[in-house]
């Protein structure tokens, strides 16, 4: 049985000799550690993974940090490892990201509970169902937007959805939505803008000779497209190809982006910070990110 500590607060001396004491009285054998101190922000970050040794249940571990906690100003959780995170996945017409993150979910690279897919086309209900898994078709129009988003946090309180991931989801969400679930909504996009915006940004990657293709995954805000990032990558093309092999190449990498930053929140290694993020490297013992793709 593993569990797992999650800090964040202001920097302060004795944070993690408090942390260290608290977890040894109670019988506890810390097994990995990862901290930062942002001096920059002056906030202090840390995710540690330990084994109660002596039997300590979550309830008993969270009732006893509890003090500290308060005298620190933290934001904390105490988790066990074993709980699959509960999450909802939304898709429009470009079904890569949803095939892929299925996938990985199926053979184990993702632990997670998936609890839904959210559409507003029906283009992948069959891919979907044959998943056994709910299928919600929640169309979006001019007029109804409102409606339809109503409908999606009903989706997302009945499902008891705990992260919202954006799998080529093309429609915007509202400002008010995108506050009430801070840090709980992934996006993934392609890493050409702001130059190539609209529609097919990956031919106009090509008539400008690009040598670079990249994608970006980030925490959904109300400014579009400029959450703090999760994760990032790229990959070189040539003169050579041709723009659908940049279409080709460009989903590949959204769907190896998406992925990573989808496994660094479920394992609780991404911390907002800001405009920013931290985000601790894979621990040992998860599906290291490095075989993520």
């Amino acid at each position: 049985m593993t569990y797992l500590l999650t800090v964040h607060c202001t920097s302060k001396r004795g944070i993690v000799a408090a942390i260290s004491s608290f977890l040894a009285e109670q019988g506890c054998n810390i097994t990995d550690a990862s901290q930062f101190d942002d001096v920059e922000t002056d906030s202090f970050f840390a995710r540690i993974s330990f084994s109660p040794e002596t039997g300590a249940d979550l309830e008993t571990l969270r009732k006893g940090f509890d003090p500290i906690a308060q005298d620190f100003g933290m934001e904390w959780g105490i988790h066990d490892s074993a709980d699959r995170m509960k999450v909802l996945i939304m898709v429009s017409n470009f079904g890569h990201c949803l095939n892929d993150l299925l996938y990985r979910w199926r053979i184990g690279a993702l632990p997670i509970e998936i609890v839904g897919v959210v559409s507003n086309h029906m283009t992948y209900q069959k891919v979907v169902v044959n998943h056994d898994l709910p299928f919600h078709h929640i169309k979006v129009t001019k007029n109804n937007k409102p409606e339809a988003e109503a409908q999606l946090l009903q989706v997302v309180e009945d499902s008891g959805a705990e992260l919202v991931v954006l799998a080529r989801y093309m429609q915007i969400l509202s400002d008010s939505l995108c506050q009430k679930m801070s840090g709980r909504i992934i996006n993934i996009h392609h890493s050409f803008l702001p130059s190539f915006k609209g529609a097919n940004p990956y031919k106009q990657a090509f008539e400008h000779g690009v040598k670079l293709i990249g994608a970006t995954s980030h925490y959904v805000t109300a400014e579009l497209d400029e959450g703090p990032i999760i994760e990032q990558d790229t990959i070189r093309v040539t003169h050579a190809q041709s723009p659908e092999d940049y279409v080709s190449l460009g989903r590949d990498v959204e769907s190896q982006v998406l992925a990573r930053a989808v496994h660094a929140h479920i394992h609780r290694r991404a911390f907002l910070n800001g405009d920013k993020t931290v985000v601790f490297p894979a621990s040992p013992g998860t599906y290291a990110s490095e075989k993520m793709g």
